[in-house]
């Protein structure tokens, strides 16, 4: 074999170059391999009981789960990949980026959020307060770099025991944010002028850390190894143009899905949704007249809300939005949701049905088209983007979305309850791991990734110790505080593997709540 024709986008984890198909199907493209390799894995099984907004389990409501969801990712963004490679203009802009192959955004897609805990957002949110304030873990917890950490490292179903060994391509396209929290690439993107989308600190938080990133400082090599390619093509910071892909795929469904979610529970309101549409467009000139004391003030009365979106982008993504593409956006929104979609309460019958089914598509449809590539794009965004009239639109029903569902006190008082859960499950799990008088009953999965955890903890004390600087601020000294890091990643890595409703039955055993011995939450 000569190693000058290897296609390096094709090299796997392993460094077998995947351009050479291990089957007879000399047919079968290495993208297509790690496609089914991400499908076939038992962490993308259990996204089916993890929650996307609300969990449905236990109450029968036909909402998306991450499983779902990344389906519905998937075939947004090959449809996205297909329909820029059939643009003869863009072939050469796209080769010399680095490539756009419908095989690798599908598997990436199928990919992004494996590493989703249980209850969604909400449990990353907990898990990286544990991760960081617990276990002095200076990484914490992101579900982007929590995926990445699967297929490069936990999962065990790849050739070699240790990741799913996919290629270059595929793990470039899974980062979504190239770097690490704190330290790669120099400079990092969190001190740029503009900052990358999630890259820069958290007002409430500074020092702590880019708030977005899609690699933990174990997974550095794998990083670095995946982005190599595309070092004369892209800068550090940059998204490849598949994890752009992806990534405006995830924008798309998001979007959309949750919608119809919401309004097939009864939760999304026709008159509440209408009230704020219609009093911005009614009195928009108006609205923009008011101080910002006087907005936040009057934040519940219908259509202040919208405004303080408006404002919200032209302080963050000034060089997209435009007003009067925001004003036909809003009504656009109006007329297709409002109008459209809200205007009958779903009732479960065909008509329903069907009204929900035209929805989505004429809006999926909608969106995908409009997506183009840009060769010089600013930092807050990819090479790939949705049309500027478009990507308005996509702000305003991510905006009602997030109004109207995510900002109701009765999904607060749910969503408190698993922080409560998971917090609890995480220090029993801890109590049991540094129990040395019942080492030897932990379970299997949970003993092997305190055994990973400590060889790399104690590799990364012995050649970057710096890297493993916590909250306290100083770097582990001794044995004894390297394992302590390890037992924490451990644990945190345990639980985000588990559904909702393991987790939910594994506290109970952990608690003594219930005496059933043999359930789901022991086949760990």
């Amino acid at each position: 074999m000569h190693r000058e024709h290897v296609d390096p986008r094709t090299l796997r984890r392993s460094g077998m170059d995947a351009s050479i198909p291990l089957s007879s199907d000399l047919a079968t493209s290495p993208f297509r391999v790690d496609r089914d390799r991400v499908a076939s894995s038992p962490f993308f099984a259990r996204l089916g009981g993890v929650t996307q907004v609300v969990s449905s389990t236990g109450s029968g409501l036909l909402v998306h789960n991450r499983l779902t969801h990344s389906l519905k990712v998937a075939q947004a963004a090959r449809a996205i990949a297909e329909r820029l490679a059939a643009r003869p203009e863009l072939v050469g802009l796209l080769d010399k980026l680095g490539g756009c192959d419908p095989d690798v955004v599908e598997a990436a897609a199928l990919a992004h959020d494996l590493g989703h805990p249980p209850f969604g957002h909400l449990g990353e949110q907990v898990l990286d307060r544990l991760a960081r304030h617990r276990f002095g873990l200076s990484d914490g917890f992101e579900g982007n770099a929590q995926s990445f950490r699967i297929v490069t490292t936990t999962d065990v179903r790849g050739p070699a025991a240790v990741g799913l060994d996919l290629t270059v391509a595929v793990r470039a396209a899974m980062l979504k944010y190239p770097w690490t929290r704190l330290s790669y690439p120099k400079p990092h993107p969190k001190d740029l002028p503009i900052p990358p989308r999630g890259a820069a600190e958290p007002p409430d938080a500074p020092g702590t850390g880019t708030a977005k990133f899609s690699a933990y400082v174990t997974e550095l090599d794998d990083l670095a190894q995946a982005r190599e390619f595309y070092a004369d093509r892209l800068e550090p910071w940059q998204q490849t143009v598949e994890a752009s892909v992806m990534d405006t795929a995830d924008d798309i469904a998001y979007a959309i899905h949750d919608l119809e979610d919401f309004h097939r529970v009864g939760v999304l309101q026709h008159a509440t949704v209408s009230a704020e549409l219609n009093t911005w467009l009614d009195h928009a000139l108006e609205l923009a007249g008011l101080s910002a004391t006087d907005l936040a003030e009057q934040e519940r009365r219908p259509g202040r809300s919208l405004e303080a979106l408006r404002r919200r982008l032209h302080a963050k993504d000034s060089w997209a939005v435009d007003d009067d593409a925001f004003a036909h956006a809003v009504e656009m929104v109006r007329t297709e949701l409002v109008g459209g979609l809200l205007a009958v309460p779903f009732d479960g019958s065909v008509e329903a049905e069907q009204a929900v089914a035209t929805f989505s598509a004429r809006w999926t449809r909608r969106l995908v088209d409009s997506v183009g590539v840009l060769d010089e794009p600013t930092t807050r965004t990819g090479h790939v983007v949705l049309a500027v009239q478009q990507w308005h639109e996509v702000q305003v029903l991510k905006f009602v979305h997030r109004r109207f569902v995510l900002l109701r006190p009765d999904l607060a008082l749910h969503q408190r309850g698993q922080a409560r859960l998971l917090t609890a499950l995480v220090e029993a799990l801890e109590q049991w791991v540094t129990d040395r008088h019942e080492a030897d009953r932990l379970p299997r999965r949970l003993h092997d990734l305190v055994e990973l955890a400590t060889t790399e903890y104690t590799e990364l004390a012995r050649v970057d110790p710096a890297s493993l600087v916590g909250a306290t601020g100083d770097a582990p000294s001794g044995p004894d505080a390297v394992r302590a890091l390890a037992r924490g990643r451990a644990v945190v890595d345990f639980v985000a593997s588990l559904t909702d409703n393991q987790a939910s039955a594994l506290l109970d055993a952990l608690s003594g709540r219930t005496g059933q011995l043999w359930t789901d939450a022991f086949v760990l």
